[in-house]
């Protein structure tokens, strides 16, 4: 992978003279990469910040049985989310002509359709089932609103990987803010009256649908121009089908896997130790999510197509994929590490005296996310050096893992604090294990396809 020259470069902007390492930093500041990342990354701080506002409020009038139903619910929608589409949006940033792009749209949204008619009969049939196996009646009644929910998680996805593909990022940020400001203020207002589950629940879809609708509504505001006639040219469906036949292949049975390793540790709290313990994990995974969310999530939606089209140019992808993990590196170590060291007393400080244990959960919670945060370069460019099939055996693997920590966590201690604590330092092993190997194969990218050094 180079070091030695990245080394030697490093060196030498340390030993350079001030007037140079300004210079550095002002062509750094005037790069598109970071002026997108930049936008992306306002956009979410700014849904974060509203989030931080009001987290306060609803933790207090909610409480975390009714965080745990919505955790539970949260859990099961997003292990079928990202294969409604069977992983088709994520190729819309592929192609180099809109047409075959827009037939990948088509695509998606009917097969979002099938989905989502599929598992309302499959809901209807085996819903005492699924109540019964995750040991809560409660989350039976709201387990038809799972089909709308997955529906408009694909309609979301199919929007933003469009505004991605032409770089419409500030479409992206602008509809993250509204949409967090509206949903987090319908629930303060409606839990001054009915603090209930069944009000988080819906919120929590009515959040997907205002995202994607204002998603749709920039999409058509800079796409369509007067007198521009739809284009005849688009590839079939089939062909599209045919030509990102590894998305539903490997993508979307890795993602189903990724989802449910996720969604795991909800599920078999809730099994094991009820809503409560699953309230505690979802406000410390949702907090310690929002570096996630802020940067990391930023710079691998920007990353995407600047990986793309490096692998186009013949650039050196382990060089760009090294460097952004190393920036998230150095992003994310200070917030962890003061949850870590503070967790308990900041979650009982900021949430209430209800939300100490989710604290001590968070804080073992941290490790673990700290490493998932720093890998969202090595996930976006799985697609670019067909990695797609190893990352599915890798899920597979990961999956494994973390069954066996938990199981270990319920039957031999007999505590949710230690399952979750296994659960944590399981999750920072796996995932540094991840970059290294995914930094081999791009070196191995590279080597074979004789990229052009910068």
């Amino acid at each position: 992978i180079n070091l030695k020259n990245m080394q030697c470069q490093a060196a030498a902007l340390l030993l350079a003279k001030p007037s140079k390492v300004r210079s550095f930093i002002l062509n750094t500041s005037r790069s598109r990469f970071v002026r997108n990342v930049a936008v992306v990354a306002t956009g979410t701080a700014g849904a974060q910040a509203i989030t931080m506002a009001f987290s306060p409020i609803i933790t207090r009038l909610y409480g975390p049985e009714a965080f745990g139903l919505l955790g539970m619910f949260t859990a099961i929608a997003a292990v079928i989310s990202p294969i409604a589409a069977f992983t088709y949006p994520i190729a819309i940033v592929l192609p180099k002509e809109d047409s075959e792009a827009k037939s990948i749209v088509k695509l998606s949204v009917y097969i979002a359709l099938g989905v989502g008619a599929a598992l309302i009969l499959f809901i209807i049939v085996a819903d005492d089932w699924l109540a019964s196996l995750l040991r809560s009646q409660e989350i039976g009644p709201f387990m038809l609103l799972i089909p709308i929910s997955v529906f408009f998680s694909a309609l979301l996805q199919i929007a933003e990987q469009w505004l991605i593909r032409i770089k419409q990022f500030s479409i992206i940020a602008r509809a993250a803010v509204l949409q967090v400001l509206m949903v987090n203020s319908l629930k303060t207002a409606i839990g001054l009256f009915k603090p209930v589950a069944s009000v988080l629940i819906v919120l929590a879809i009515l959040g997907s649908v205002i995202n994607a609708g204002m998603l749709a509504l920039g999409i058509k505001k800079v796409c369509t121009h007067p007198n521009e006639k739809e284009s005849d040219s688009q590839t079939s469906l089939w062909k599209v089908a045919k030509r990102h036949y590894d998305f539903p292949l490997y993508r979307a049975p890795q993602d189903l896997l990724n989802a449910a390793s996720l969604s795991l540790p909800t599920l078999m709290l809730a099994a094991f130790f009820g809503p409560i313990a699953v309230g505690f994990y979802t406000l410390g995974v949702r907090m310690l999510s929002m570096p996630s969310q802020l940067i990391g999530k930023s710079v691998g939606d920007v990353f995407y197509p600047r990986i793309a089209e490096a692998a186009h140019n013949r650039e050196n992808l382990t060089k760009l994929t090294l460097k952004a993990t190393l920036s998230l590196a150095a992003v994310g170590f200070v917030p962890f590490a003061v949850v870590i060291a503070f967790g308990p007393w900041l979650f009982g400080f900021v949430f209430g005296s209800d939300w100490v244990m989710a604290g001590e959960y968070a804080r073992w919670l941290a490790t673990w996310m700290y490493f998932l945060f720093m890998n969202n370069p090595s996930i976006k460019v799985l697609p670019i050096i067909s990695a797609q099939g190893f990352h599915l055996v890798f899920t597979i693997f990961t999956i494994a893992i973390r069954l066996v920590v938990l199981a270990v966590g319920y039957y031999i201690f007999k505590s949710d604090l230690i399952a979750v604590g296994l659960f944590g330092i399981s999750g920072a092993i796996i995932n540094i294990t991840l970059i290294i190997i995914i930094l081999f194969l791009c070196s191995k990218f590279d080597k074979d396809n004789q990229v052009v050094y910068r």
